[in-house]
């Protein structure tokens, strides 16, 4: 299947201000890229690029005050099968995991694993088997306790918060999924990319960057989703951290403004 993928971003900066992107595809995807995916930024101006910690692509740039765009454009190949679901994976004692898998244990700044939310995890789960349907417990349940509203999103909500709230976005879902996977001594990451609406009817809304997360059980990681809580056709990966922290589309070290925002993800014959 071929997945023609792009956003177009437009700010207004107060002052010339430096920016970090990450707006690339996931250099797991390189193999896959069908027609070269290209960042632009108008006005035209340099962009160096470096990876981060996690292996994401970061664009890095200094842009004028005024008004400043930035956009992307590629066609990827991706699997034209749901997510894969492996119930038989086993969740590996804390001994036995591998050292990089060991950070996605950890609290963050929008997982507070070290927080109440150990004490709710334990008494919700805890008496659980082990392994992939502890893990699609905690989605079941976040996926019922949160009712999505894009009018309640904002940037400063953690996971307990979350919790408390019972409203958010598709992050939030994530952040409260994670935290009680750590908590309950499974390894995940946040992961965010684009998601389509593929094998499922069009939402409402207008399409934005989706946020899933990824486990790590049996040897491997795999792809988990609170708040859709189906398999889903064509994520195409742009970045992977602790939580949405470590993946902002956008970094900027000064004042600006959104001025539009427009994201898509659409299948072509």
């Amino acid at each position: 299947m071929l997945i023609r993928v792009g956003f177009e971003a437009a700010l207004e900066f107060l002052n010339p201000t430096a920016v970090v992107l990450l707006a690339s595809l996931h250099p797991s995807l390189s193999s896959t890229i069908r027609k070269p995916e290209r960042l632009t930024i108008r006005p035209r101006v340099p962009l160096s690029e470096y990876r981060d910690l996690y292996g994401n692509r970061c664009g890095r740039s200094f842009v004028p005050a005024g008004r400043v765009v930035f956009a992307s454009d590629a066609i990827v190949e991706a699997d034209d099968q749901p997510d894969v679901q492996a119930p038989q994976s086993y969740q590996h004692s804390v001994h036995e995991l591998p050292d990089d898998a060991l950070l996605f244990l950890l609290p963050s700044r929008y997982c507070e694993a070290d927080s109440e939310l150990r004490d709710i995890a334990w008494a919700q789960f805890g008496k659980l088997p082990a392994g992939w349907s502890l893990v699609q417990a905690v989605c079941d349940f976040v996926h019922k306790h949160i009712r999505f509203d894009y009018l309640q999103a904002r940037a400063n909500r953690t996971a307990l918060d979350a919790y408390r709230e019972r409203v958010g976005v598709c992050r939030d879902y994530m952040h409260l999924a994670i935290t009680f996977c750590r908590c309950l001594n499974i390894p995940a990451r946040y992961c965010t990319g684009y998601l389509g609406d593929i094998g499922v009817p069009p939402a409402a809304s207008p399409m934005d960057f989706s946020a899933w997360f990824e486990v790590y059980l049996g040897g491997r990681w795999y792809a988990f989703d609170a708040r859709n809580n189906i398999p889903r056709i064509g994520r195409i990966l742009m970045a992977r951290g602790r939580d949405a922290a470590d993946v902002a589309l956008t970094t900027t070290f000064g004042l600006n403004q959104l001025i539009s925002f427009r994201v898509w993800s659409d299948p072509l014959p």
